[in-house]
């Protein structure tokens, strides 16, 4: 994780916390994770707004003050600031110790002036704010950013000069930075949107879980060298004992529906622990050979792509493969997933077939050696026994990285695999 987005705040400024108590919601590009108040004490400021895109780890997202006196009277101790993520606070937080510290001498005043303590705080506050940051909804910055605008010669119209998306629409292109380049535009290049007519489509800006898709998946197609293995497999039996087993499911509790994905899971998992050259990974110093079978399975959301992990799937029948696959991908569509769920891994299986997809090649999933691509099962005439006739072909590609993976080793991998799909109960010898 190198960024998040403050999605919500359970917590207001003047509220008293202990440690343990929910303070936010932080949504990563993969899933919503609540964040803890480590220590007891009382919200003194909150530094980053309920929907701040972009918010870097390490980055001050309020003030938590350790001892506040319930009265008007005394100090407050020194400001502990709440990062992202870490239990130490960033090093350059100045501004941040100069509101607190207008505070506690608004406070320690407060017998001596006749100002009211809520406003000399309300006064101190919006003094040194305006001196740390500028006040712009998430929607503006990310217009401002998309055009070049600099933000600070855009003069806001919302409360407290906020600068709202109607501001940075009628900013004139003298707010331009200069030498800013439009995103998108690679140096030399004109800004892609510049090949079609403004009126002629709809901008959808990247969100968290998209841009990292992107970075990883163009990372991994730079910097592993793939190459593709494809074979065909006869699903008839398989598809056979998948009825005969789902015929004989319970009611009720230990119901259970058995997929064609959840046979290709399990049967992944045993020849991986027949290959262990496959279910490796690759780092600078030297291959990892795991000697678990952790299998991913991709999971399409709405709005991008997981790959949650179901560990360990040598050890597990089908139906506690097929309960685990469903409760992740659940989770996966709820944005729910820990990231000790999805992180990791030693082989990732993508899925296609129920969208009638027959064949094709996936991108592998870093730091992992290998992916197979599972195509539609379709009927098809085959010659056996020198006769022709009808059989359920289910063609898979996977994709292998070749400083781990030989070409010979992929290749007998699949011949492992094709021999499990082809007669399910070899996986129980």
């Amino acid at each position: 994780m190198e960024e998040g987005t403050i999605a919500k705040w359970h917590v207001k400024e003047g509220d008293d916390v202990q440690a343990g108590d929910i303070l936010a919601e932080i949504e990563t590009d993969k899933a919503m994770m609540e964040f803890e108040a480590i220590d007891d004490g009382r919200i003194g400021k909150i530094l980053i707004e309920e929907g701040a895109e972009g918010v870097k780890v390490n980055e001050p997202i309020a003030v938590l003050l350790e001892e506040v006196e319930r009265s008007a009277s005394g100090l407050a101790a020194a400001p502990k600031v709440a990062p992202i993520k870490g239990s130490s606070p960033p090093a350059k937080v100045e501004g941040i110790v100069s509101v607190m510290n207008e505070t506690r001498k608004a406070i320690s005043n407060e017998k001596k002036s006749p100002v009211p303590l809520a406003s000399s705080q309300s006064a101190t506050s919006s003094t040194v704010e305006a001196g740390l940051r500028i006040f712009v909804s998430p929607l503006a910055r990310r217009i401002a950013k998309q055009k070049g605008i600099d933000l600070s010669a855009v003069r806001g119209s919302g409360p407290r000069g906020r600068i709202v998306k109607a501001d940075v629409e009628a900013a004139k292109l003298g707010a331009a930075q200069s030498g800013t380049r439009a995103p998108g535009a690679i140096s030399g290049l004109p800004d892609e949107r510049a090949f079609y007519e403004k009126d002629a489509y709809e901008e959808t800006p990247h969100d968290s879980m998209r841009k990292t898709i992107a970075k990883r998946l163009t990372s991994a197609k730079t910097l592993i060298p793939h190459y593709y293995l494809t074979i065909e497999c006869d699903i008839d039996a398989l598809l056979v004992s998948r009825t005969r087993l789902n015929v004989r499911t319970p009611k009720g509790d230990g119901a259970y529906k058995l997929s064609v994905n959840d046979f290709v899971v399990k049967a992944s998992a045993m020849a991986l622990m027949k290959h262990p050259d496959v279910n490796a990974s690759w780092t600078d110093t030297a291959i990892l050979r795991h000697k678990h079978a952790d299998v991913g399975v991709a999971v399409a959301l709405d709005f991008g792509l997981i790959t949650p992990i179901v560990f360990g799937a040598e050890e597990k029948g089908l139906i506690e493969i097929s309960n685990e696959v469903k409760w992740l991908a659940e989770k996966a569509k709820n944005k729910k997933l820990k990231p000790q769920e999805f992180e990791g891994g030693s082989f990732s299986i993508s899925n296609l077939g129920m969208y009638g997809i027959k064949e094709f090649t996936a991108v592998i999933n870093p730091p992992q050696g290998a992916i197979l691509a599972v195509g539609a099962g379709q009927a098809r005439a085959v010659v056996r026994d020198g006769n022709v006739v009808p059989a359920t072909i289910m063609n898979v590609t996977m994709s292998c990285d070749h400083r781990v993976i030989d070409g010979a080793t992929g290749a007998r991998f699949l011949q492992t695999f094709k021999g499990f799909v082809e007669e399910p109960a070899s996986m129980l010898l």
